[in-house]
């Protein structure tokens, strides 16, 4: 019997518990190698994806790193591991239904899932829930190889278009630069532009999301740092996007207007996600400061 009083099956030893994983996740890429292909193909080709690659490898290295005490006691766990298993083969069976109704993206999302779902169950069934809690963070981290729905991303857009013109708003009246707004509209001296839903900062801010991610789990203790630094990602990456069309606009209208259309308008992204980088660093220090207390509570085992 586990710490949770769950009923376990006997103890493998290690070398059978990694090689039954290790049959098993080589079988699961021969099964999902065509949603893997299209993963891949997807991570190259859409902004919003472009992390999906690096996400198994993250993960991985997570469990290397911390092999000993997620691998100290494996032991079998099929009431759980098999169960998850079927769960999703029914789940994979029932988007083969749905799938030809749905979007590209929509599907992948899906395929995505279920190959998520599998290698868990994998994981569970061959090391048990001990294994899993112990390695719970990388595990995790793998539902981020998971496509934005298409819903989803609309509507993340949505907001961080909104938060990015809002921020806009504030950000013009404060260093002085006249304009009128309408919407996402701002007319300023001489020109218009729109914080339109190529400017949301979509990518950068799911970048910024996963490296707060890593940076909390291995700098901060206790949920409630933890809770606290992960609030504070998208208003930082908010931030970060209406500074860069500020300091392009203010750039074009005072400096030279061919900064509306140079390379810092269409590749100058990397200054401002280091600033926005150095940003999470300082809320990251102060988080890690003994007498720092951000108002919630929670410990972490």
């Amino acid at each position: 019997i586990d710490a949770t009083g769950r009923s376990e099956g006997p103890v493998p030893g290690h070398r059978t518990a990694h090689l039954f994983a290790a049959g098993s996740w080589l079988l699961s890429l021969v099964v999902f190698r065509h949603p893997l292909r299209d993963l891949a193909s997807v991570s190259f080709h859409d902004e919003r994806s472009s992390h999906i690659l690096l996400i198994p490898l993250i993960s991985a290295c997570f469990l290397f790193l911390q092999r000993k005490p997620i691998f100290e006691s494996p032991r079998w766990c099929p009431s759980i591991g098999v169960a998850l298993l079927l769960i999703a083969v029914v789940a994979w069976f029932g988007l083969k239904t749905l799938l030809p109704r749905l979007d590209d993206t929509d599907q992948l999302s899906g395929a995505a899932s279920v190959i998520v779902l599998v290698w868990s169950g994998v994981f569970i069934l061959c090391y048990g829930i001990g294994a899993f809690k112990a390695g719970a963070f990388p595990l995790l981290f793998l539902l981020m190889m998971i496509p934005l729905p298409i819903a989803f991303a609309d509507k993340f857009v949505s907001w961080l278009q909104k938060g990015s013109a809002e921020a806009c708003y504030a950000l013009f009246r404060l260093v002085g630069v006249p304009f009128v707004r309408h919407g996402f509209l701002f007319s300023l001296p001489g020109v218009d532009i729109e914080v339109a839903e190529q400017c949301s900062g979509i990518h950068s801010a799911l970048a910024l999301f996963i490296a707060a991610l890593l940076l909390q789990h291995v700098l901060l203790r206790g949920y409630g740092k933890k809770i606290f630094f992960m609030l504070w990602v998208v208003p930082i990456a908010i931030f970060k996007n209406a500074l860069r069309i500020v300091t392009i606009a203010w750039l074009g209208i005072h400096v030279n207007a061919d900064f509306f259309h140079g390379q810092l308008h269409k590749r100058g992204g990397l200054p401002f996600a280091a600033l926005a980088m150095v940003m999470l660093g300082v809320l990251l220090w102060l988080l890690r400061r003994p007498q720092f207390n951000p108002g919630l509570t929670g410990t972490e085992t």
